[in-house]
């Protein structure tokens, strides 16, 4: 008799230079969507020293506070407890390990930008972690609604 097996939470890590802006929003979206089914990790290759306002504000929007993130090193320990590695415009510095999914996200920076240019980041990384959830085989949760 075998033994039943336990599906495996699948883990994505998001890295961008900084991890201020475009991999702190993926995270909040996949983190609020996954609903606990999904692993979510960020990390930046120079980290800032603190989230990008205005994307904490383009989350706010929607929903979804990320105000008590931080900016993390990118380690490869992170790279390599992660299945999917998104990394977001930090070039040849994530380190590469056999086995894992890697993906390129080509987004703009929302770094120095308003309000008006950061909402349409948001909603591009909105739609990727979508698609990236059902990829995964996870059925998104409903986001809380804006008050």
């Amino acid at each position: 008799m075998t033994e039943p097996t336990t599906p495996t939470t699948p883990s994505v890590l998001f890295v961008c230079v900084h991890n201020a802006g475009r991999s702190q929003m993926a995270a909040g979206f996949l983190a609020a969507l996954g609903a606990g089914q999904v692993e979510v990790r960020s990390a930046g290759s120079e980290p800032a020293d603190q989230i990008n306002p205005t994307a904490v504000e383009a989350m706010l929007e929607m929903g979804i506070d990320i105000r008590s993130s931080s900016p993390k090193v990118l380690t490869a320990d992170a790279v390599k407890a992660s299945d999917v590695v998104i990394t977001m415009g930090c070039g040849d510095v994530c380190p590469i390990f056999p086995g894992k999914r890697y993906e390129d996200w080509t987004l703009d920076d929302p770094a120095g930008q308003g309000i008006d240019a950061v909402r349409p980041i948001r909603d591009d990384i909105h739609a990727r972690v979508l698609a990236l959830l059902a990829e995964l085989g996870v059925t998104p949760a409903p986001l809380a609604p804006v008050a």
